[in-house]
């Protein structure tokens, strides 16, 4: 038993020094460092697909009151203030796209700031 032990010591010392070896701080760095570069070049292709559809969905919707003012337009204004009801909502909800496409491209600025913080380091 005693060699046995022995020659496994010997082998898992020799797997953890080559591991030791392997394991270069620096070259960590930078591959975590690329990392986050392409993950951040991912989520700026993510946002701006999400501006595109925010572009796409403005667009919808001017087309969509602009059909909404024909058809008033040829009914007259006897439902008008139900129409004006329903459309004093859509506002709101643009308000807070954009909003929310404020903050994402806020945060993704800060991100990109600190990804050139990390390179500078390393």
């Amino acid at each position: 038993m005693g060699l046995l032990e022995r020659v496994s010591t010997l082998m898992r010392a020799n797997l953890n020094d080559m591991i030791d070896r392997a394991e270069d701080p620096d070259k960590m760095i930078k591959q975590v460092i690329l990392d986050m570069e392409n993950q951040y070049l991912q989520v700026k292709t993510q946002v701006a697909v999400s501006i595109a559809d925010q572009h796409m969905l403005e667009k919808k919707l001017k087309e969509n009151e602009d059909t909404g003012n024909d058809w008033m337009r040829k009914r007259g204004a006897r439902s008008l203030p139900d129409f004006v009801a329903a459309g004093a909502k859509l506002p709101r909800t643009g308000r807070r796209s954009e909003s929310a496409s404020g903050n994402v491209e806020r945060r993704l600025a800060e991100t990109g700031a600190e990804i050139g913080r990390s390179k500078v380091k390393a």
